[in-house]
């Protein structure tokens, strides 16, 4: 920029023009509403020669790139930053904001890391608002990413802050265990997970390049928190509502923040 200030561009190009403009509309209308230090910033936009959103740029690139393509392999400290930065911009999203908004495509690829490595949640291209009145949408397309999708988005179409919370769960596995939502079979890694946790063989779960180079309290809460998001006695109770959901998962993410939130 003319300031000397790098930035990111990016440019809407799927879909026909009209679904574009709704499409960038929609996006715009949302990041320009939140300001968090977890959330990527808009600088601006600009739509000469395409639809563009001009972002501060995120110099330690996504989460996805540093975790499977980096040859230096990230530290716990990093990691265990970066799911208590995500947590943070997450509950900001749901609780924080003016209206609550569901980002609906949180995933290791849309998770920016600055150059101190702070996460800022990035992408609002599906992202929706849910008014007060609204326990969730219901939509009859699959929106997301396949690997951290709950089950009741199959089943019912339903998207509600738990079908973000599910997905930082996915994302809490990744961090631990270095291995991606879906692997190359397509075989979901919270189901490898599973039974692993079920049976406390959590060590079991550590990404090998680690060794044992991390913390065993901090390694059990992450542990235990995305045990939570995936809990499907939870997930598949309908009196157990989002706000219900939340607070029981924020209740245990207080110790990992170490802030204090009400419930």
């Amino acid at each position: 920029m003319a300031d000397g200030q790098i930035v990111a561009i990016k440019k809407l190009t799927r879909g026909s023009a009209e679904e574009m403009t709704m499409d960038y509309l929609s996006e715009l209308g949302i990041i320009v509403h939140v300001d968090h230090p977890n959330i990527a910033k808009l600088i601006g936009y600009c739509v000469e020669g395409g639809m563009h959103l001009v972002l501060q740029l995120s110099p330690n690139g996504s989460l996805a790139s540093l975790l499977y393509e980096a040859k230096e392999k990230l530290s716990w400290s990093i990691r265990y930053k970066v799911a208590t930065g995500t947590a943070e911009g997450l509950y900001y999203l749901h609780e924080g904001c003016q209206r609550r908004i569901i980002h609906k495509d949180i995933k290791a690829s849309n998770i920016l890391l600055t150059e101190n490595f702070e996460a800022q949640i990035s992408d609002f291209g599906l992202a929706k608002w849910l008014p007060d009145q609204w326990t969730h949408h219901t939509v009859s397309k699959i929106e997301g990413t396949f690997g951290y999708l709950p089950p009741e988005f199959f089943m019912h179409g339903i998207v509600d802050e738990k079908t973000d919370v599910y997905a930082y769960g996915v994302l809490l596995l990744e961090l631990i265990t270095g291995k991606q939502a879906l692997d190359s079979a397509q075989h979901s890694l919270v189901m490898w997970a599973k039974p692993l946790i079920k049976e406390n063989k959590i060590k079991q779960l550590v990404d090998p390049v680690m060794g044992d180079d991390y913390d065993l309290e901090e390694l059990e809460r992450l542990v235990f928190i995305a045990s939570l998001t995936y809990s499907e006695e939870l997930l598949d109770n309908e009196e157990y509502n989002s706000t219900r959901y939340l607070n029981d998962i924020n209740r245990h993410m207080e110790t990992v923040l170490g802030t204090s939130k009400d419930s």
